[in-house]
């Protein structure tokens, strides 16, 4: 069994000749953490000190990646799945709802340029 991550552009979701493929890893827990590391790179550089969540997340859905797993195998048994966008919803909401100097439970500092 094997997991892909494919990375759609939420710019041009309509047009899958932008879609790659990040890679293939062995465990749905390793293509978890590479797509969340997709959605949380996004966000840390397009977050601005004071930005409401909800301005963080439009530019999210205008202009970031949305990355997704497809499992390969033999067994009727599936993933649990990853939604990005629920992902990147979440994290807005966690990142610009905490003070800016402190690390996040992922451990990555918050803070973002003024």
């Amino acid at each position: 069994m094997s997991y892909h991550v494919l990375v759609d552009d939420t710019f041009c979701s309509t047009d899958q000749s932008h879609r790659y493929t990040k890679g293939e890893y062995e465990t749905y827990g390793e293509a978890l953490a590479v797509c969340r590391e997709i959605v949380d790179r996004f966000l840390r550089h397009e977050c601005a000190t004071g930005m409401p969540a909800s301005a963080a997340y439009f530019r999210y859905m205008m202009f970031g990646k949305e990355p997704s797993i497809v499992e390969y195998s033999e067994s009727p048994d599936t993933s649990p799945g990853f939604s990005a966008r629920d992902f990147a919803r979440a994290r807005c909401e966690e990142l610009c709802s905490r003070n800016p100097e402190k690390n996040d439970q992922h451990g990555v500092v918050t803070t973002c340029p003024a």
